[in-house]
């Protein structure tokens, strides 16, 4: 009977928390859920052997969590291009429809953290952030805290669901936050966004339950059950018990022409100070999942949706002076420092300048009034100066001609804006950026080594170059004073661990000028290993997919400098891996040299078993169409803006039996 109890009051308490937190329509009191809650956690103090991570009683957190496990997602997870003003939001929808009249959904963009959350067999099994898009940290102990989102799913969902959304705090929540953290002498959040992903991170599940979290989800994928397009996705979420954006309050609108995403605009433009929570603006995509599909993404975000930026707050202020920071790759950066404001909900001493251009644009003066905005809400910058308002003793600003670190001469390349320090092996700002960016956790994810540790590094002489970090024996090691037996045995298995890391990530960790993560990818992809990348010149560079011309000339210096190449082999000589993941061999080579875009839906294989055969047979794979693309596959219901960018550029379309043939196969 108590076993029975059990389920029937986990049951009713995940209803009674859908019927409060996502319906609104509360169907019992306060004291009455409390008086049940109380039963089910007495009940399973009795019956320990059926604890259930998805109980309605972890909501109030289970104790302290040890760490967060990293997970790489299953989809990158990627942020959205960002327009400000509505000629580029047209610009873009023109680009998306190609001619044809697309239905769009508005949303607004809650200010908060991005999260996946996974379902198996209608479980929550993971919530991942977003990380780096390829990987996120699983905090599924503290959103389980959050009681409107569902645990487990009814019967008729999936069996394998994934959902993403935003967690945030309303602005009564944050408040309360930092009213408890202020009585108890504790720091106050800047602002809602920092409360909820510092809130994500906390290591107490049950302090997180008291901060009262929320959550609303804007996207679904799974392929038992794929969508027609989003609208019908998110009523189908919201069946299931999902908190989505509201479309009686008008939080979101679906299927609608361009005009109405304009008015959509435009109101909460002006309303937005209304709503309960904070929003950086607001997201139109495209309604249909087939034409999303058929859009596709660039390497950093979708083709299909953008993020529209509502107009930034702007504040006046007095410029008290300027200083040069030092980037890892000798970027030099001109930073203003300000009188305090407050601003979009923190308080702003500083903002960027960027470079010597924006200072001559601006003529700007120290002791200026200036007018400063947060972009996006987020960095602060000056937009203009208050001339009228100017002092007869102002100074004018000059940009610098030698570096604040090392004094060297700064150079300035022609098709650039950005001035550069090129003393990288003597700059010791640089040195230290370039040991800390190397042993950082996207990087080599070597544990142990902060920017004390590394500074005392570099001024001890120690380590100039990341090669140098593999050589240094316990004795160097102690030279540190924090360094005892226990930290060297721990830097030594992180040094050891590195040597593991794939190919592009030891890419992406020498820190070369425009060579991110994604683009390191690419590269391996195409060139496989160390020595064919520093015997590659900029013509074969640039003819990589997704690799432009301003980064194949920023890479192809880099491998003509001796001092680079030098350390790439000290690093090889280390241990680490200079080549990618040996890649089978081709049955065939009659694609060789052709790139393809797969697209729409087949009768006799699926996209991935159709990708997997163009590349046993020679061919590559690219995920968007464009001059270096070769053949478009096309299947049934892939987007005529597809098609149309395709015969535009004069590129070979074929249907799936067509592939067939060419590959002289039909299985």
């Amino acid at each position: 009977m108590s076993i029975e109890r059990i389920h029937q009051l986990r049951k009713a308490l995940h209803a009674h928390n859908r019927h409060y937190y996502v319906d609104d329509k509360p169907t019992i009191s306060d004291a009455a859920f409390d008086r049940l809650l109380d039963e089910l956690i007495a009940l399973e103090a009795e019956f320990p052997d059926l604890f259930d991570p998805n109980s309605p009683t972890q909501r109030i957190g289970g104790g302290l969590i040890d760490q967060f496990e990293t997970v790489s997602h299953r989809r990158r997870m990627l942020s959205l291009s960002n327009t400000y003003n509505k000629d580029e939001l047209d610009a873009f929808m023109d680009r998306a429809e190609q001619g044809d009249n697309l239905l769009w959904d508005c949303e607004l963009k809650y200010d908060g953290v991005a999260i996946a959350l996974w379902y198996e067999n209608r479980v929550l099994t993971r919530a991942l952030t977003r990380g780096d898009g390829q990987q996120g940290d699983d905090v599924i102990a503290n959103v389980r805290t959050i009681r409107s989102l569902p645990l487990k799913l009814p019967d008729d969902a999936p069996d394998d669901l994934e959902v993403r959304g935003e967690i945030f705090f309303t602005n009564d929540n944050f408040s309360a936050l930092n009213d408890r953290r202020e009585s108890l002498d504790m720091p106050t959040f800047a602002n809602p966004r920092n409360a909820a992903s510092g809130s994500l991170k906390t290591k107490d599940a049950t302090e997180v339950s008291k901060r009262k979290l929320s959550a609303l989800m804007y996207h679904a994928i799974t392929s038992d059950q794929p969508f027609a397009s989003h609208a019908t996705a998110m009523d189908q979420l919201r069946l299931w018990g999902f908190p989505v954006p509201s479309l009686d309050k008008r939080w979101s609108e679906v299927r609608v022409g361009r005009s109405d995403v304009h008015a959509f605009l435009s109101n909460w433009d002006e309303a937005r100070h209304q709503l309960p929570f904070a929003i950086d603006g607001a997201v139109i995509k495209v309604d249909s999942m087939a034409e999303q599909e058929a859009l596709g993404f660039t390497a950093k975000s979708p083709r299909w949706a953008i993020a529209y930026k509502f107009n930034s707050e702007a504040a006046l202020t007095v410029l008290n002076g300027v200083s040069f920071q030092v980037g890892r790759t000798g970027a030099i950066t001109p930073v203003a420092h300000l009188e305090p404001i407050w601003l979009s909900g923190t308080v702003v001493q500083r903002a960027s300048l960027h470079n010597a251009d924006q200072i001559a644009k601006l003529d700007l003066h120290v002791g200026d009034h200036v007018w400063v905005e947060k972009g996006g809400e987020i960095i602060p910058k000056i937009t203009k100066v208050a001339a009228d308002k100017r002092p007869v003793t102002a100074e004018k600003v000059h940009f610098i001609d030698f570096c604040p670190d090392c004094g060297s001469r700064l150079i300035k390349n022609a098709n650039e804006v950005q001035h550069y320090c090129d003393n990288d092996l003597n700059c010791s700002t640089q040195v230290k950026s370039r040991l800390a960016h190397f042993v950082s956790r996207k990087a080599m994810d070597i544990d142990g080594l902060g920017s004390e540790t590394i500074d005392q590094l570099v001024s001890k002489g120690l380590a100039r170059r990341p090669s140098d970090l593999y050589n240094l024996t316990d004795l160097q090691w102690r030279q540190l004073g924090q360094f005892k037996e226990k930290s060297i045995e721990n830097v030594t298995k992180g040094l050891a661990s590195s040597l593991k890391i794939p190919f592009e990530r030891v890419l992406f960790s020498l820190g070369i000028r425009h060579v991110g993560g994604t683009v390191a990818g690419m590269l391996v992809e195409a060139l496989e290993d160390m020595d064919t990348l520093l015997a590659a010149d900029e013509p074969t560079l640039t003819a990589i997919d997704g690799v432009g011309p301003m980064i194949a000339t920023s890479l192809a210096a880099w491998l003509q400098v001796d001092s680079n190449v030098n350390e790439v082999r000290r690093l090889s000589e280390a241990g680490l891996l200079m080549h990618g993941e040996k890649k089978l061999q081709p049955t065939s080579l009659v694609l060789a040299g052709k790139a393809f875009v797969v697209s729409g839906v087949f009768t006799d294989f699926t996209r991935d078993e159709l990708k997997a055969s163009i590349v046993a047979h020679g061919g590559r794979v690219v995920g968007s169409i464009s001059g270096k693309t070769d053949v478009l596959l096309a299947g049934k219901g892939m987007g005529p803006s597809k098609l149309a960018k395709a015969t535009q550029l004069q590129i070979t379309i074929i249907n799936e039996a067509t592939y067939q043939t060419w590959i002289g196969s039909t299985d």
